[in-house]
């Protein structure tokens, strides 16, 4: 934690933004666990150009995964500082990977969230690779997504496990999930904070674009997997390994329990639609709205929500406001390399 001379927490520290939410819902017999995987690509950079080093796929071994023995160097490193790992493969596209920490306590996760960057970054520099946690690197392929598992435990029991009910889920968890989808447009703006990020939110590529909720359907943006008892736990689809996790998990906390002690209802889960391939009309009719677009849309939807605004500290919302604004009006003041090849010698 960054604290003051005096010794008090020092308003502009995300860990002890963290630190305060928790405590908020402890205060409240509430337990917050989380469990995350997060998602990069290991790629070489020469001449200004991305060059993958594999044709490997999901689950994929050697000779298709050519990065195997480093992403076990990483694993081996990682349980060496203390770290408990759960699950290392290689992902979807080309050179991307994933490690999972086991399911635990927020605030340790998220420190975990913080190592695992600097091990996965160091240990690749070693072997003359880049690791970027970049959302979407390569145009064409899926990108690296942190899809965030979130439960609420009780006396040491999970709250969001009801075997009364036919599906097994707890007021508790459905208030979570609705809370969730409630404040899903300004919580974007923290979950997936860059410009890239939003690169990475279009159909096609297994990533969320609609605000929805289903039990067999990995399209909408929160997904419920099928274990129950203190496996119940809810998927939250659309968060990017850029995030700060302090940050992101403040806000997704705040926004869940708002949804719990309003007892608000998430609505019929989209077990069997495809969302992506749903009319406008259809989704409109199932009351589904879209992410937002682009990191000022998410921006303009956090300056208009102030539950999210109170999981952050004012200096924290404040200065970030004005990061992302400039970051987002730089970005839009670039000429671009797509625009050049598009424009350049047609007009």
């Amino acid at each position: 934690d960054v604290r003051k001379s005096d010794g008090s927490f020092f308003e502009g520290c995300p860990r002890s933004n963290l630190k305060r939410v928790i405590q908020e819902v402890e205060g409240k017999g509430f337990e917050f666990k989380v469990g995350t995987e997060a998602e990069f690509f290991i790629l070489k950079y020469e001449s200004g150009k991305i060059h993958t080093s594999d044709h490997g796929s999901y689950f994929d071994l050697l000779p298709l995964d050519q990065e195997e023995s480093l992403r076990r160097d990483m694993v081996i490193a990682l349980e060496e500082l203390g770290f408990n790992i759960e699950a290392a493969h290689h992902e979807v596209a080309p050179s991307q990977h994933e490690i999972d920490f086991e399911y635990g306590n927020a605030l340790k996760i998220a420190d975990s969230l913080i190592n695992l960057k600097l091990v996965v970054k160091t240990l690749a520099a070693r072997k003359g690779y880049i690791a970027t946690f970049m959302p979407k690197p390569i145009y064409g392929v899926p990108g690296s997504g942190m899809h965030t598992h979130l439960s609420l435990f009780r006396e040491g029991e999970n709250a969001f496990y009801d075997p009364e009910k036919p599906d097994g889920l707890s007021s508790i968890a459905r208030g979570f999930i609705a809370g969730l989808l409630q404040h899903a447009p300004a919580l974007t703006a923290i979950t997936n904070p860059l410009v890239n990020s939003y690169k990475r939110l279009v159909p096609g590529y297994e990533a969320p674009v609609y605000i929805a909720w289903a039990e067999k359907n990995r399209s909408p943006l929160v997904r419920v997997p099928p274990q129950r008892g203190k496996g119940t736990r809810a998927e939250l689809r659309n968060p990017d390994p850029s995030c700060n996790p302090y940050l992101a998990f403040a806000c997704i906390l705040k926004a869940g329990i708002d949804g719990v002690e309003r007892e608000l209802d998430p609505g019929k889960p989209c077990n069997s639609l495809n969302l992506y391939h749903m009319s406008c009309e259809e989704r409109e009719e199932w009351g589904i709205r879209n992410l937002p677009r682009n990191l000022e849309e998410a921006l303009q939807e956090l300056e208009k929500d102030t539950v999210i605004q109170e999981a952050l500290t004012s200096h924290i919302l404040n200065y970030f406001l004005e990061a992302k604004r400039q970051e987002w009006q730089e970005f839009q003041e670039r000429v671009h390399p797509w625009e050049i090849e598009r424009y350049l010698e047609l007009y």
